[in-house]
């Protein structure tokens, strides 16, 4: 168990965290404090593990890529959880369409369909704000919205195999089911197309709504072939033309554990790792 005296809890309870001598904290506290909670651990020369999102709008993601430079610059880690990122499987397939295996990329698509999620009902001595902090999922300024908060890690897969970031967007989003007064102000479902520079696209979708099927993959489509990243087994595979298919058949190792592993061997090695410019 933790020791009494290292426990913090309200708002400055991260203040006192950092003063009891730590050397590395993981940040999980709900999105809209990720920014200045990272700004604050590499001031204090902490090294960091951030959970995704690592904000919930511009001027959030702007201050957190001005913290991960300041952290190279002192030498801290900074790794994100951005967990597929750190799966061997993903890995090697980014890889393998980054040497080519299906030619030029030129459509990708984000799937993250999921059922409903967690909610805690209202105690009789929270104020607005108890309430707020404990539903955070909820509310667009603690969370973003899941096309943030849970759809970023597909997202995020996508660009990291056309090796580009969207310049545009165009996108839609509603209510469907999530119409009660308890689910906040965010959506139950979102639908956008981002658009790469070069005229490649991404179509993104994202629904969260109970009894209906589920799906958290991310496909892309080349010039010569296709490929398909998925957590389910066998599901990491090229398409190519004259090729016959591939399959992912290597590790299939615990990528939550793996980011961590990774995190403190760089600490204790002094080669720090800087997650900062893919996880913003």
């Amino acid at each position: 168990a933790v020791p009494k005296k290292n426990r913090f809890v309200g708002f400055e309870a991260f203040d006192e965290l950092l003063s009891s001598g730590v050397d590395v904290v993981l940040l999980a506290t709900p999105p809209h404090f990720r920014p200045a909670h990272l700004e604050k651990a590499v001031e204090a020369g902490v090294h960091v593990f951030a959970e995704k999102p690592v904000a919930v709008d511009g001027p959030g993601i702007r201050s957190v890529l001005a913290s991960c430079q300041l952290a190279k610059k002192k030498k801290l880690s900074v790794v994100s959880g951005l967990c597929l990122r750190y799966n061997y499987g993903f890995q090697e397939l980014v890889q393998r369409l980054h040497d080519g295996a299906i030619g030029d990329i030129l459509t990708l698509q984000a799937n993250d369909y999921r059922g409903s999620i967690w909610y805690k009902e209202r105690q009789p001595d929270w104020t607005d704000m108890h309430y707020q902090m404990r539903n955070w999922y909820y509310y667009t300024w603690l969370s973003g919205d899941f096309n943030v908060e849970q759809h970023v890690h597909f997202l995020d897969v996508c660009s990291w195999a056309k090796g580009a970031y969207p310049v545009k967007a165009l996108g839609m989003g509603g209510r469907h089911v999530r119409t009660e007064k308890k689910y906040g102000n965010i959506f139950d479902h979102h639908s956008v197309v981002y658009k790469y520079a070069d005229g490649a696209k991404l179509y993104s979708n994202t629904r969260q709504m109970k009894g209906c099927k589920s799906n958290l993959s991310a496909e892309v489509q080349g010039s010569a072939g296709q490929a398909r990243f998925s957590e389910r087994k066998n599901g990491i595979t090229i398409d190519a033309k004259g090729e016959e298919p591939w399959v992912y058949r290597g590790e299939n190792n615990d990528f939550y554990q793996t980011e961590h592993d990774e995190l403190f061997a760089s600490i204790r090695a002094g080669k720090p790792i800087n997650n900062g410019e893919y996880m913003a």
